[in-house]
């Protein structure tokens, strides 16, 4: 359990996120995450990380359970600073990152999904924030970078989700596969990348992100601060409360 690396090929890391049931990242795990990535990415044999998950789903954000039984405000602000590092380590990472999604893709996960460099996912991958619904707000900035304006607002929203395969069609997410390929389906695409020189890879990353149009930390740091306004009024704990309350009566 936790966050692992591997090296299955040549230039190739795999970083591995595992928190059962649902990958709901406690504080630490997204600092884990973060500290990966980081050391992939400044890896000098190392052309292209692969961002991956075990079990039933990609990523279900923050681990809400975590917060809830936490007094004060020491488990919310520590859920921020840490995805807004793992997010940032996603976007800053030295060379390209290649995200594989598979299951549910949530909150936290869009925000690491949408800061990487491509997406490959399975057939049953579903991408959505359930925000509103969890009493926070956030990584509207990552969602834009995978589905056009409106649709982001319609989706922010409702709270509702978009496939794999809507994805697709908009251009953000490179491939769709069977779950069962969707692990040599990532490699592939990493393989490519990897087989560039990497002097030169590290400065297509460089400059792919300095002509940006958003300032993707930026942004994310400035939704965050409606996040912490919903909670000091009050309206963000009733949200989560409801929220753990639900998964206990299951």
């Amino acid at each position: 359990m936790g966050v692992s690396t591997s090296a299955p090929q040549e230039g190739i890391a795999v970083v591995t996120v595992d928190f059962p049931p649902v990958n709901a990242l406690p504080v630490r795990g997204w600092y884990d995450l973060a500290a990966a990535v980081r050391a992939a990415g400044a890896d000098p044999t190392v052309r292209c990380v692969v961002l991956t998950a075990a079990g039933r789903g990609f990523n279900a954000g923050v681990d809400i359970k975590e917060m809830q039984r936490t007094t004060g405000y020491d488990a919310l602000i520590g859920a921020n600073r840490g995805c807004y590092e793992a997010f940032a380590a996603v976007y800053d990472c030295e060379v390209p990152v290649v995200a594989a999604v598979h299951g549910f893709c949530l909150g936290g996960g869009i925000g690491l999904v949408g800061n990487a460099d491509a997406v490959v996912a399975a057939d049953d991958a579903t991408f959505g924030l359930p925000e509103l619904e969890r009493g926070a707000l956030g990584a509207a900035t990552h969602l834009a970078r995978l589905v056009p304006q409106h649709l982001m607002r319609a989706l922010y929203y409702t709270s509702r989700t978009a496939t794999a395969q809507e994805l697709h069609r908009h251009g953000s997410v490179w491939r769709v596969v069977p779950r069962e390929e969707l692990h040599d389906a990532a490699l592939e695409l990493a393989r490519e990348i990897a087989a560039k020189d990497g002097g030169l890879i590290r400065l297509a990353k460089a400059a792919i992100n300095g002509i940006d149009p958003v300032d993707v930390r930026r942004s994310y740091r400035f939704e965050q601060g409606f996040t912490f306004e919903a909670n000091l009024s009050g309206v963000a704990d009733k949200h989560r409360d409801a929220f753990v309350s639900s998964k206990e009566d299951r």
